[in-house]
């Protein structure tokens, strides 16, 4: 029987579908896929840029064009409903690649503190100090976004707030 390259039970083309907790493994695999597929250079080779449009360049930069659509295909394919929205309206494979790649290996405050509690598990890190550290680790643009919620009458945790300031990102760009 022949799988689906698609299908509603969270894999693509056999392999799972990214959802965040599992990027090293999502991109090892995606990696493979394209390779497999004749796509990789699309990502990271010497085809990530379309061919510039003269006559000579007609038929190449056509081909381009179709890879291009196969290769982003099968990366939105490959990603969950949750993480679409940070690759919703990227019209290269590189740069889908590129933002997947900073967005699930950047390090966050729980994670940090994570590692802190497993070095010294008697060193407990209270929400609020948690909040502090990434607050005071923003560029200086949030400032406005920071203020706004310092007024709310219920703080966001930790988690909500990372959410937060992923979402305010995603609206600058």
């Amino acid at each position: 029987m022949e799988v689906s390259n698609v299908n509603n039970g969270g894999m693509f083309n056999g392999m799972e579908r990214l959802v965040g907790n599992n990027y090293k493994y999502w991109k090892m695999c995606m990696e493979a896929y394209l390779q497999g597929q004749d796509l990789w250079e699309l990502v990271a080779g010497s085809d990530v840029v379309i061919p510039i449009e003269t006559l000579e360049h007609g038929e190449s930069r056509r081909k381009w064009k179709i890879k291009c659509g196969k290769a982003l295909f099968a990366l939105r394919t490959s990603i969950s409903k949750e993480c679409i929205e940070h690759v919703r309206d990227i019209s290269s494979p590189k740069e889908v690649w590129d933002t997947l790649e900073k967005l699930f290996t950047r390090k966050n405050t729980a994670s940090i503190c994570a590692e802190i509690l497993e070095i010294d598990d008697k060193e407990k890190i209270s929400e609020s100090r948690l909040r502090r550290y990434l607050i005071r680790g923003l560029k200086k643009e949030y400032v406005p976004f920071i203020t706004s919620i310092q007024g709310w009458a219920t703080q966001p945790s930790v988690e909500e707030l990372e959410n937060l300031l992923t979402n305010q990102e995603a609206l600058a760009k």
